[in-house]
């Protein structure tokens, strides 16, 4: 009987080891996909402005069309992007393109007096700042979530309770050089 009790503690402690293990795991898993869709949300906001930028443009150089229309496929192309590592590639397009948007304004001296287009060269910029807190924050999270997985003892039983590391947001290669974009005000 001893020996039944024993077992029936040790199985209980299993049990609630498990238990206690799994609920770290999912609260650790919502938070990280919670950070992922605050990325989202600044990204969306950017995708958003990005019309209305090109709108406001277009209404001073009609004729780059060219300049526009790559912005527009940039945006596109970012917007159906689904994993982290998809993004990074498509951003770095879109960021490239509106840089080309950016530096138009340095042929148009009333587009870079335009209310309306120093609003939205504002906005964006705020946009491109929260975003950046935003992916710091989702890889904080990504990072203690894989740790929790990846550390023993969860380990022994995360794979099979279906918890699989994320991917974190990563620097691009040419991360090194300063962005293309330029924000100038008319002096």
């Amino acid at each position: 009987m001893e020996q039944f009790l024993g077992l029936l503690v040790i199985v209980l402690l299993i049990a609630l080891w498990v238990f206690v293990t799994y609920n770290r795991l999912v609260a650790l898993r919502n938070a990280t996909k919670t950070a992922l869709s605050q990325v989202d949300v600044q990204l969306q906001l950017r995708f958003d402005l990005i019309p209305a930028l090109v709108s406001t443009v277009q209404g001073y150089a009609d004729h780059e069309n060219a300049t526009l229309r790559e912005v527009i496929e940039a945006r596109s192309g970012a917007m159906q992007a689904t994993k982290p590592s998809e993004l990074e590639a498509a951003e770095s397009t879109l960021i490239g393109s509106l840089g080309r948007l950016m530096l138009l304004t340095e042929s148009y001296p009333n587009l870079k007096a335009d209310q309306n287009f120093l609003s939205l060269q504002n906005e964006l910029s705020q946009i491109e700042t929260t975003l950046n807190f935003a992916r710091r924050f989702y890889n904080e999270n990504v990072n203690v979530f894989n740790t929790a997985v990846e550390s023993f003892p969860a380990a022994l039983i995360a794979k099979f309770l279906g918890f699989f590391a994320f991917d974190l947001y990563s620097a691009k290669p040419n991360a090194a050089e300063p962005p293309k974009v330029e924000f100038r005000r008319s002096r």
